[in-house]
């Protein structure tokens, strides 16, 4: 006899064994290219990567959508898992935050006990990187938009609130992008170019995979998968991109305004 419990149990799938492989793929693709500079294993992994995700999440989607799987246990399990991984996150970043502000206060003799170092020229905090900031912030008002469409039903301005966030997302990876091509210092220029180029680059990662992540809610929002009631795949990406907006605070003040 089959008991009730409130619990979705997922059935089989292929696709997590897939994705490990295809991820086995992009990864061996990477020492190839760092030594052979062939990266067609790279483009391989990913390219295969992204369809195998494609299929993933549309059997997701399936679950919570017609299937009715995503009862409110599962859902309050998949909005803790959101919190634990956003809180992994968190201690990234605050590792790369605190080896900054320990050469910071303590500058070893090495790099001549100043920071930032001799002969690194580093950025106007007042020129690109604060555009950036404002930037990043109104998508976080723009994302906020969204989600106030949402609950009230507001298909139009869901749409154009969700498509003004992704934009001003790629404007900010361009802006970045230009910035790095201005820089006169490397990831291989002292401890700050490794810590810079660290956490900018990985915050700018974050940007990108975050601006997926809306882009595959636009998606869902133009073939109207959200209701008022439940849109958790939009919630989870509203509380990435806003982590990936209070980040970059703290990197606008520490790696640019501290070192100016």
């Amino acid at each position: 006899m089959k008991l009730f419990q409130p619990f979705h149990l997922v059935t089989l799938s292929p696709w997590p064994i897939l994705c490990s492989f295809s991820i086995k793929i992009m990864l061996i693709g990477m020492i190839n290219w760092f030594h052979n500079f062939n990266f067609f294993l790279v483009l391989l992994g990913k390219f295969l990567l992204i369809l195998i995700l494609i299929q993933w999440w549309r059997d997701v989607v399936r679950e919570s959508m017609f299937q009715g799987f995503h009862s409110l246990n599962v859902i309050s399990g998949i909005k803790m898992s959101m919190i634990l991984f956003i809180i992994s996150e968190v201690f990234f970043f605050l590792s790369i935050f605190w080896c900054y502000l320990h050469m910071y206060l303590s500058p070893s003799i090495e790099i001549g006990s100043f920071w930032p170092p001799n002969n690194i020229q580093t950025f106007n905090p007042y020129d690109i990187p604060l555009l950036n900031t404002i930037i990043l912030l109104s998508s976080g008002i723009t994302v906020t938009w969204c989600h106030y469409s949402i609950i009230n039903e507001n298909n139009n301005n869901m749409i154009l609130s969700m498509f003004l966030t992704i934009f001003l997302g790629f404007i900010f990876s361009i802006f970045q992008y230009l910035e790095y091509q201005e820089s006169s210092f490397s990831i291989s220029d002292s401890v700050y170019g490794s810590v810079f180029f660290m956490s900018t680059g990985f915050h700018g990662l974050h940007v990108l995979i975050g601006t997926l992540f809306l882009i595959v809610n636009l998606f869902r929002m133009i073939k109207k998968n959200f209701s008022s009631i439940h849109h958790l795949g939009f919630e989870m990406a509203a509380w990435y991109w806003h982590f990936v907006d209070v980040v970059w605070l703290f990197l606008y003040l520490l790696v640019y305004f501290l070192s100016s």
